[in-house]
C-alpha cells in the first residue's frame, strides 16, 4: 500500500495552518506563474517579510529550476514569470493518521497529534513533478532540504505548529513552524529553517536546513524558522 492510501488524501477545501487560518477554496488562478492554477501556493519566511506590502518579496524557490531527487530548496526574489517558485500543497491527514499508519512516530502524537501534515511538491507551470520538498534523510542540524519523492516517506511530511503559530503584517495566514514529519525528537522538534546569517541574494545561493526549533525567552519562535503562505500570482 503507498504511503498516501494509507493517511486522508487531499481535500478540496483546503486550512493551512488549521483553525488559526482562513480557508482556501478553488477559484481563480493563485500561483507565482499564472499558469500554475489556484492549487499553486507561494511559501516564504518572516524572516524577509515585508509588514507594509501584501506580497513577500522572496519565496521558497528550487534552485536552477532543476526538476531531479537532491536539487536544493532556496528562495529567490518573488516573480510571476520563474516556474521554480510554483508549489502544489496536499492535505496529508493529522498526525494522528500517520502515527496509526506506522509511518511516523507515536511520540510525534503526544505533542501534535491533531495538527495538520503536508506535502508541498514542485510543480512548474502546474504541472506536478513528484517531487517534494524533503530531506534526504531524517532530520538532523543544518541538513539541506531537497527535492524528494512526495509520498514515499515522512521525510517529505511537514508539519504545521498550530501552537506556535503568529499573526503578523497583512498576509492572510500567520506565520507557524513547519516541523519534519521524519525527525525523532518531538520535544525539541527539527523545523525548516533559513540560515540565520543568509540571504536570497548571497551567491552561492543559502539553502534552505533543517534545525531545532529555537524561541526567544519569551516563547516566540526565531523570524528564520516562521513560514507563511501566498496564494495570487505573484506581481
Amino acid at each position: 500500500m503507498s504511503f498516501k492510501s494509507k493517511v486522508l488524501a487531499g481535500a478540496a477545501t483546503l486550512a493551512l495552518v488549521g483553525g488559526a487560518a482562513a480557508t482556501i477554496t478553488s477559484g481563480p488562478a493563485n500561483a507565482a506563474t499564472p499558469s500554475c492554477g489556484h492549487r499553486c501556493i507561494n511559501l516564504f519566511s518572516k524572516k524577509f517579510s515585508d509588514v507594509l506590502t501584501t506580497k513577500p518579496g522572496f519565496v521558497v524557490d528550487v534552485l536552477r529550476q532543476g526538476a531531479k531527487v537532491g536539487q536544493p530548496i532556496i528562495m529567490f526574489q518573488s516573480s510571476n514569470s520563474d516556474p521554480a517558485e510554483d508549489f502544489t500543497v496536499s492535505l496529508q491527514g493529522r498526525v494522528s493518521d500517520f502515527v496509526t499508519a506506522g509511518l511516523v512516530s507515536p511520540a510525534l502524537a503526544i505533542h501534535y497529534a491533531n495538527d495538520r501534515a503536508w506535502e508541498f511538491q514542485y510543480s512548474p507551470n502546474g504541472v506536478d513533478s513528484g517531487l517534494c520538498i524533503g530531506t534526504a534523510s531524517a532530520p538532523i542540524t543544518n541538513a539541506g532540504v531537497t527535492l524528494q519523492p512526495c509520498g514515499v516517506s515522512a521525510k517529505t511530511v511537514w508539519i504545521t505548529d498550530v501552537q506556535n503559530a503568529e499573526r503578523g503584517g497583512v498576509f492572510t495566514f500567520p506565520y507557524v513552524p513547519l516541523i519534519s514529519g521524519a525527525g525523532s525528537n518531538f520535544s525539541n522538534p527539527f523545523v525548516l529553517t533559513y540560515p540565520q546569517n543568509g540571504n536570497p541574494n548571497d551567491k552561492p545561493r543559502p539553502q534552505l536546513v533543517t534545525q531545532n526549533l529555537h524561541q526567544f525567552s519569551r516563547g516566540q519562535v526565531f523570524d528564520n524558522q516562521q513560514w507563511s503562505a501566498f496564494f495570487g500570482i505573484l506581481r
